[in-house]
């Protein structure tokens, strides 16, 4: 059994069938990509992992245990992070007060603003972030005010916030969407380094095949809402009705 394990999940809108019967495993410690084009129901899959979405049938297993009912506050709790295709930042605090909020959610179950008041005494909690930032290259950058950072930088930053609750499953809804080149090669070299030194699974929401194929070993195609294909990248790239439908036409 995967780590996360999707088994005959449905989802409508009214008379639009946004999921079919999707089955999808995720192994423990891999990375695993779900692709395909506007509209396959990529996104409304991910929501489905988080509480966002119940499905109308189906189940959603993480570690075992069913996420469905659950709020995302509560599935965060259990052990999954998410990565939003916008930085999910709080833009009017630094680096630093960013990365202490979800020191003190993780902590204490939810994060109360007050909670500022007494940091200075939380010695423990602010060596936690502050290892984290210097694991993500940002330890200078912690009293630079958020909103004023490059949208690569936003992006390493929500990482940091996400990674500092340790995460079994790390969630990623195209995370190098509206990115340079640079910030985007930026990414996926720190997404490798997260992949070899931590114990974390990943599962990756991504347009940009140079990003799916730099860093999947499964990736599976959605078409119309239903899986079309799950495979190694090796096989997706030589699959025919995949390189006619996302990748191109075949040669």
């Amino acid at each position: 059994m995967g780590l996360l394990e999707v088994k005959g999940v449905g989802k409508r809108f009214g008379g639009l069938q946004a999921l079919g019967n999707v089955n999808l495993s995720v192994q423990e410690n891999s990375v695993h990509a779900i692709i395909g084009p506007n509209g396959a129901g990529k996104s409304t899959l991910l929501n489905c992992f988080v509480g966002k979405l119940i499905p109308d049938e189906g189940s959603v297993l993480f570690n075992g245990q069913s996420v469905l009912g659950r709020t995302p506050h509560e599935i965060n709790q259990m052990g999954i992070s998410r990565v939003f295709q916008t930085p999910e930042i709080f833009g009017d605090l630094d680096v630093m007060e960013n990365m202490m909020i979800p020191c003190f959610a993780k902590r204490d179950g939810a994060f109360r603003m007050h909670a500022f008041e007494g940091v200075e005494n939380e010695k423990e909690l602010v060596e936690k972030a502050e290892q984290m930032l210097i694991d993500v290259n940002m330890i200078d950058k912690r009293h630079m005010n958020a909103a004023s950072m490059s949208r690569g930088d936003k992006r390493r930053l929500e990482m940091a916030m996400c990674l500092v609750q340790d995460p079994k499953l790390l969630l990623l809804d195209e995370p190098t969407a509206g990115m340079a080149r640079a910030d985007t090669n930026n990414t996926i070299d720190l997404l490798k380094e997260i992949n070899e030194k931590r114990d974390i699974t990943m599962a990756i929401i991504e347009h940009d095949m140079h990003v799916v194929f730099s860093l999947a070993e499964r990736i599976t195609v959605l078409a119309q809402g239903t899986p079309l294909v799950e495979d190694t990248p090796e096989n997706i790239k030589g699959h025919p009705k995949v390189q006619e439908a996302y990748l191109g036409e075949a040669h």
